[in-house]
């Protein structure tokens, strides 16, 4: 949201000089947005953890970050403090504790970034439509990777370097990682538009 401020110069003739300043920072409704659906996806992740669980869960509140920076569309600042939140949620869960830090901020700022790849915009009609649930699924999902791909590099390169961990098998890792992808991408695809709606953000395409 930009303001711009005009300054008028008495004299021989008339200078306007035009300064545009840009809000920024989270607000206290994208405060209170992020809290309410990270809250939900813990537990999204807690109900479904009791009926799939190979040793790692998956892992909903990426849904749930995603959905939160496809709604706010923060800056880069912003959406780091989103995925380490998102990281702090996660060790109320069991598992190897502290990486979900690094795993879900890298995952944010994925987020952040592809969604502004301009691909479709513009592109009305019932085409555009597809293509704009289209990108949202798949920024979605690659975000879900970047997540998911983090996590198993940190962890191997902790328990190589003697870290006392015990690592997931890298065949049930990659299962889990990809299934989660897909869900997440299905979960942020049917909320973004009903949210949206409710939550009178306007008109921007994802």
């Amino acid at each position: 949201m930009e303001n711009v401020r005009v300054m008028k110069e008495s004299g021989a003739g008339e200078k306007r000089e035009v300064g545009r300043t840009t809000k920024k920072g989270l607000q206290i409704r994208d405060v209170l947005l992020i809290g309410i659906l990270l809250a939900a996806g813990v537990v999204l992740r807690t109900a479904v953890g009791t009926v799939i669980n190979f040793g790692m869960k998956p892992n909903f509140i990426i849904a749930m970050y995603c959905l939160t920076i496809l709604l706010i569309r923060p800056g880069l600042v912003e959406a780091a403090i989103i995925g380490i939140l998102s990281g702090a949620v996660c060790q109320l869960f069991p598992g190897q504790p502290y990486i979900n830090f690094v795993s879900e901020l890298l995952g944010a700022l994925a987020m952040c970034l592809i969604i502004r790849i301009p691909v479709g915009r513009g592109i009305g009609g019932a085409g555009g439509a597809a293509l704009q649930s289209a990108r949202i699924i798949v920024c979605t999902f690659l975000s879900t990777l970047v997540s998911g791909f983090s996590f198993i590099g940190v962890m191997y390169l902790m328990y190589y370097s003697g870290a006392d961990i015990t690592p997931t098998p890298l065949a049930i890792f990659m299962a889990i990682i990809f299934g989660t992808a897909l869900i997440n991408s299905v979960i942020v695809q049917i909320l973004y538009i009903p949210l949206k709606l409710a939550l009178k953000r306007g008109n921007d395409q994802p």
